[in-house]
C-alpha cells in the first residue's frame, strides 16, 4: 500500500508525463507546419512513449491499492525558432524529468517503499536513454546548422523512428 506522500507524488508524475506526451505533441504539429514530416514522426513516437509511461504509473498506483487523481494539463508551449531551439527544449525537458525521477526515487527510500523503489528502477535506466537520444539529435543539429542538406537529412533519419508498443508484462501489470 502507497502512503498518503508517495501517492501524491506519483499522481504528480502522472501528470508530468502527461504533460510530456502533450508537448511532444506540440513540437510534433509545429514541425508538421515548417515541412520537417521526420521530426514530426519523432516527435508523435515521443508522444506516444511519453503516454505509456504515464499509463505506467497509472497502473502501478492502482496495483498499490493507491487511488488515481488526475489533474489539469498545462497548456504546452507551441512556437519555437528553429529545429535546433526545438531539440535544445527536448533536451531541458528530459533533463527535468530525470529530476523528478530521482525525485522519487529519493522519497521512495526515505518512505521505505520497496516496491516503488523497485519499479522506479526501470524509469531511471530509461532516462538515460531518453536524454542520450535527445542529445544526439541536438549536436546533429548542431553540427548542420542552418543547412538545407543537413537538415533534410537529419529529418529523413528522425523520419525512421517507429514506437512499438512493449509486450504486456506476465507479471505485476506495470509492464516493462
Amino acid at each position: 500500500m502507497l502512503s498518503d506522500k508517495m501517492q501524491e507524488a506519483l499522481n504528480k508524475q502522472i501528470n508530468a508525463e502527461l504533460y510530456s506526451s502533450y508537448l511532444y505533441l506540440a513540437m510534433s504539429a509545429y514541425f508538421e507546419s515548417t515541412d520537417m514530416p521526420g521530426a514530426a514522426n519523432w516527435m508523435r513516437c515521443q508522444a506516444q512513449e511519453e503516454l505509456l509511461h504515464a499509463m505506467k504509473f497509472f497502473t502501478f498506483v492502482n496495483e498499490r491499492d493507491g487511488r488515481v487523481l488526475l489533474s489539469g494539463v498545462e497548456g504546452p508551449q507551441t512556437e519555437w525558432a528553429s529545429p535546433l531551439e526545438v531539440f535544445q527544449h527536448v533536451y531541458q525537458h528530459e533533463q527535468h524529468v530525470t529530476s523528478l525521477i530521482n525525485g522519487l526515487a529519493t522519497l521512495a527510500q526515505q518512505e521505505g517503499d520497496h516496491a516503488t523503489s523497485f519499479f522506479l528502477q526501470w524509469f531511471i535506466n530509461e532516462q538515460v536513454e531518453e536524454e542520450a537520444s535527445a542529445r544526439a539529435v541536438l549536436q546533429h543539429l548542431k553540427l548542420v546548422g542552418d543547412s538545407g542538406h543537413g537538415l533534410f537529412a537529419i529529418d529523413r533519419e528522425l523520419a525512421t523512428r517507429v514506437f512499438v508498443m512493449p509486450a504486456p508484462a506476465t507479471e505485476g501489470g506495470a509492464g516493462a
